[in-house]
């Protein structure tokens, strides 16, 4: 049965069986949530920024269509992990992270061409263990971890345009060490430290987040976020978990176990294309680890080998990761 207007929630997503496309309502209208394939040469582009021990600026970046070892971009304008990442088609954002003390810092790589950072702007407030939902035109921050506590705010920048980060709303929980990933409508909040529950944002209208279901099982951290435009997933957590839970994006619901990490990982990076989802890096238990390992998103099972971070074992934790072809693009 279909609700009047007046009923419907802003941000709401169905299916349109006669166009055979997602849709989301803007408040007046249903409008049509457009799809993108990356037409870049070699495929899409993902980025693997920051990490621990002992802190590192280096960035790697791989093909994610084509299986093998990362390989140096640039290096980060400051050395930190903990940190949060997003992108648009051209633009890659890292931001927050710890450095040995929170950092507001938000940097920004243009994707295709090799070479270092530039100063994006700043967050709200120094933070750690945040992550990022973004889509084409704007990335959110949400949560993180400074001291007493973790963090319910959210922030949010628009991607194309140099400057700090300003008030989105707030999560239903404050939470760090938490999974994010989603499509172009909606940013999916997966997790953290002592949270059971997924949240979920719609990206391009201001406000709260909303309650979505529950994860597959609490873990210390909730792992790595990665998706298509209609799943998504996070991998890993804790300290060598081998989950991987996942949700339809479109449909509120708790999570759903997909299948496990061949290298169970905590603290690892997350990324993907439309097709596949890759996670990078992590522990495993400590010392750290620099296996990349992926997944096909739309066939539950188990992940396989990917290639190693060009940037040593040591590093491989508490990075942040990133692509140009990720389900919030399409």
């Amino acid at each position: 049965m279909s609700l009047p207007p007046s009923e419907i929630p802003l941000g709401a997503i169905r299916f349109n069986s006669d166009s055979q496309k997602l849709e989301y309502w803007m408040g007046s209208a249903w409008m049509q949530i457009q799809t993108f394939s990356p037409n870049l040469d070699g495929g899409a582009r993902g980025l693997i920024g920051g990490g621990s021990d002992g802190r590192t600026d280096a960035t790697d970046f791989i093909t994610v269509s084509t299986a093998g070892n990362g390989q140096d971009f640039g290096n980060l304008t400051q050395a930190r992990d903990q940190l949060g990442a997003g992108a648009s088609r051209t633009r890659g954002i890292f931001a927050g992270g710890y450095t040995p003390s929170n950092s507001d810092r938000i940097d920004r790589y243009e994707i295709s061409s090799l070479g270092n950072a530039t100063d994006f702007g700043n967050l709200q407030s120094s933070r750690k263990d945040l992550d990022s939902c973004s889509n084409q035109t704007r990335i959110v921050h949400t949560g993180g971890r400074v001291t007493p506590g973790n963090r319910d705010t959210m922030g949010y920048n628009t991607i194309a345009v140099d400057g700090n980060a300003v008030d989105f709303g707030n999560l239903t929980a404050a939470r760090s060490n938490h999974a994010c990933y989603g499509n172009s409508v909606r940013g999916m909040i997966h997790g953290g430290i002592g949270v059971q529950n997924i949240e979920f944002i719609t990206i391009p209208t201001l406000g709260n987040s909303q309650t979505f279901g529950d994860v597959v099982s609490e873990r210390i951290t909730q792992g790595a976020g990665c998706s298509s435009s209609t799943r998504g997933m996070a991998m890993g957590g804790g300290t060598s978990d081998t989950i991987i839970d996942y949700t339809t994006i479109a449909t509120l619901g708790n999570a759903t176990r997909f299948g496990d990490l061949y290298n169970g990982t905590g603290d690892g990076a997350g990324l993907s294309d439309s097709v596949r989802g890759v996670l990078a890096g992590g522990r495993n238990p400590s010392p750290e680890t620099n296996i990349i390992q992926y997944i096909n998103i739309s066939t539950e099972g188990n992940s396989v080998d990917f290639g190693d971070l060009s940037y040593g074992s040591s590093s491989g934790r508490s990075a942040a990761g990133l692509c140009n072809g990720h389900g919030g693009l399409g």
